[in-house]
Formats: C-alpha cells, structure tokens, sequence
C-alpha cells in the first residue's frame, strides 16, 4: 500500500476542468457537504458539535486534492486524511459511516466530471477519453484514501482502547480497594474521572452468567460487560465497567443533590435496577446499597458480592437492600455457624435429606404462613394433620418445638446455614 503521499499516479493536465473546479471550489463543496450530510444520517444525529465543521473542512481538502489530480499535479500533503481519521476514532464516530462519507465524495466528483464534461465548457477535448482517464484518478484516489483512513482509524482505536482500559482497571482497583486519602497521585486519578465531587453518590453491581464457567471465556465476558454498558446509554451519571476477577463489575454515580439546600434525589440503586434486569435470563447480578463517598465504595463492593452470592435462576437480579436481616447474618457468617451448630444438627439435617426436604419445607411454610397451621397446610398442598407430624417429627430430632418462635427460628437458621454452605 502506498504511503499517504504517494496516492494515484498524476493524469494528463485538463487546466480548463481544474480551473473551473477551483473557481467554483465554495459553491462545489457546499453541494457535497449537503449530499453527505443527507446520505450519511449520522452527522446530523451526532450531538458532538464539531463534527459537522470538521466533515466541512475535510470535503474542502479533498476538493483541493481533486483540482490537483485533474490539473495532472500528484496528489500529495494527504496527512489531513490521517488525522480526520484519528479525530473520528477519538470522538468515537463509527467508521462505516467515515467510509460511506468517502463513497459519497466519490460518486458526487464522478457526476461532476460528467455534467461538466459533457456541458460543453470545455472544449476542444476529447470527451469519453477525458472522462475515463479522470474517473479513473478519482476511483484510485478515494479507494486508496478509504485504505488509509481506515488503517489510521483502527489504529487510533486500538490505541484508545488499550489507554481506557489500563484506566478503567486503574479506577476500578483503586474504587474497589480503597486508597489512602493523603496519596496525592490517587486523588489526582480520581480527580481527573470526576469521582471527587463531594455530591456524588455511588453504587456497585456485580454480574456473571448463570454457568460460572462461561466468564472464564474472556470475550463471552466482554459481550455481556458490552451489554450492561450499551443499556445505559444516554442515561444520566458515570458507569465505570469491566471485567475483573470473571465478573462484569459496575460502579456507577450520579449527582445525589444539586447544592446542600437540595433534597437529595432518588436512591441510585433503584434506578438500575429495572435497567439491569433487562440483561436478561442467563445473568445473575447483585447490586449494593448507595455508598455516598469515594471511600465507602470497598463497602458497596461487598454488598455487592453478597447480593449476587443470593442470587439465582429463579431471583436473577438482587438489591442487597432488599435482603432480610437474617439472610445477611447468615450468609456473611454460614461457614462459622456450621461449626458451632448444636447436636442435632445432624440428625434433622440428614433426616430432612432422606425425607426429600419435607421437613425444612414445612417449616419455612408455616413461617410464611405467620405461623398459621391451616394457612402452612394450604401452601404445601397437605393437611394440616401432616404438618402436625413433621412438627412431631421434628421434636423427637431435635427436642425444639416448632410451634414456639424461638424453636422455629433456631431451626430455620440451621436450615438455611446448610444452603448456604
């Protein structure tokens, strides 16, 4: 491929075309501009407003390239080519739509060297013959042109997402961690993020796939970390997302109030939440509690990890705030509990085992139930004489009666350790 300054070898000068291209260089490049403007949607959907004056610009220069290749002059000084393309690829227009910009310029030249050939302005020239050997310059001069913008593009975008992603692995373990307060070089980092702002508060999410094994995959882990990001498009605050330790981890913030005389706005974590349950069904996502400063976001990440360790396939997205009281205790502390569990432990466990799980469902239905034999009877489908034999049953295992408060909440607890275990 030939460097930027080589493009397409020159054709025989046609001064007249050339000169006519140049004299009419404003009204020309106006009709462009508006051509492309029309076929390619996406500069006027962009909310970025410097795209617009640097596709003006751009036209412009290869307007100037386009006088010199009819004038029979070599295209040179082409690096404007290269760093239209970086710019792009740094304010993250897409680069199909770069390239359909080039196919419009060419087309648009090519009808223009028809309509003027043939308009009779020029004459003494051969017209098929001219028209031929220019729409072939032009042809090779915006291919090798696409050739290069491309090159430059994906380069610059390579470069950006390495940089963003050293930075966002860099915010993360410092967020996550926690960091010491008097280490100017950190705060220096979190300054420049926008994560200082004393009225911001935070909010961390934790998502896998329901098959742990499938985040070992790194790009499956990508794909769903692409995902989460792609669904708060447009929405307010920062979303800081990536893929640490085979999870999809998100730590999101917003403004929680606007001065000290504000109120302070709805919780953060009930905002993502109906957002992330559109994930979908092979996710599992646990979500944290506000942390309302930089230094409370090792906390979150905690919550977190509890509320995605309560999730299942059946309760995929988990707001640690929405957990019981008892749920937490246990789960935070299930491995000590089992060491320390009473006698008969064992016993009811394993007779709950051999019995298909009746015994603990019984249980948890009569406590769903406020402790109403009938209503628990409902639940399970039985009668109420089979639940006064599971609760017989459970006494001679265990000498708790489940009919007291203080038996059936001991007996839960050792139920639910077990799950959690």
């Amino acid at each position: 491929m030939n460097k930027p300054g080589a493009f397409a070898e020159p054709v025989p000068s046609y001064a007249a075309l050339s000169l006519e291209l140049r004299e009419h260089a404003d009204d020309i490049n106006t009709a462009l501009l508006d051509l492309v403007v029309e076929q390619v949607a996406a500069y006027t959907d962009s909310a970025n407003p410097e795209v617009l004056p640097q596709l003006e610009r751009h036209l412009r220069d290869h307007g100037a390239v386009m006088a010199d290749l009819i004038a029979g002059r070599k295209a040179e000084k082409l690096d404007f080519i290269q760093a239209h393309a970086e710019s792009s690829a740094r304010q993250r227009f897409p680069l199909e739509y770069l390239l359909h910009t080039y196919r419009c310029l060419n087309g648009f030249y090519v009808r223009w060297l028809h309509e003027s050939i043939l308009s009779g302005d020029t004459p003494g020239l051969n017209a098929p013959a001219v028209f031929a050997s220019l729409t072939e310059a032009i042809l090779d001069y915006t291919d090798r042109a696409s050739q290069a913008a491309t090159r430059h593009y994906l380069a610059q975008a390579q470069l950006l997402a390495a940089v963003s992603g050293d930075e966002r692995a860099l915010l993360l373990r410092i967020l996550l961690e926690g960091y010491d307060e008097s280490d100017g070089r950190v705060a220096g980092v979190l300054r420049r993020a926008g994560y200082l702002d004393g009225r911001r508060a935070f909010c961390v999410a934790l998502a896998r796939s329901v098959d742990p094994a499938e985040m070992l995959n790194p790009s499956r882990a990508r794909r769903m970390a692409d995902y989460i990001t792609g669904l708060f498009d447009g929405m307010p605050g920062k979303q800081l997302v990536d893929v640490r330790n085979q999870h999809v981890t998100i730590i999101f913030s917003d403004t929680r109030r606007v001065s000290g005389w504000t109120a302070a706005s709805a919780s953060l974590a009930s905002k993502i939440v109906p957002v992330l349950n559109k994930v979908g069904p092979a996710a599992l996502i646990g979500i944290s509690n506000d942390a309302p400063a930089t230094a409370t976001v090792p906390r979150a990440y905690r919550e977190a990890q509890l509320a995605l360790e309560a999730a299942h396939v059946s309760r995929r997205v988990v707001q640690f705030g929405q957990m019981s009281l008892q749920e937490l205790m246990i789960r935070s502390s299930a491995g000590e509990l089992m060491r320390v569990m009473p006698q008969w432990a064992e016993p009811f466990l394993s007779a709950d085992q051999r019995s298909g799980g009746v015994l603990v469902a019984t249980l948890k239905a009569y406590a769903r139930a406020s402790m109403n034999v009938l209503k628990a009877a409902a639940i399970l489908g039985s009668h109420p004489n089979t639940v006064y034999a599971r609760f017989d049953r459970v006494t001679r295992l265990t000498g708790l009666r489940p009919r007291k408060f203080a038996d059936l909440t001991e007996l839960l607890i050792v139920a639910d350790c077990r799950g959690h275990c």
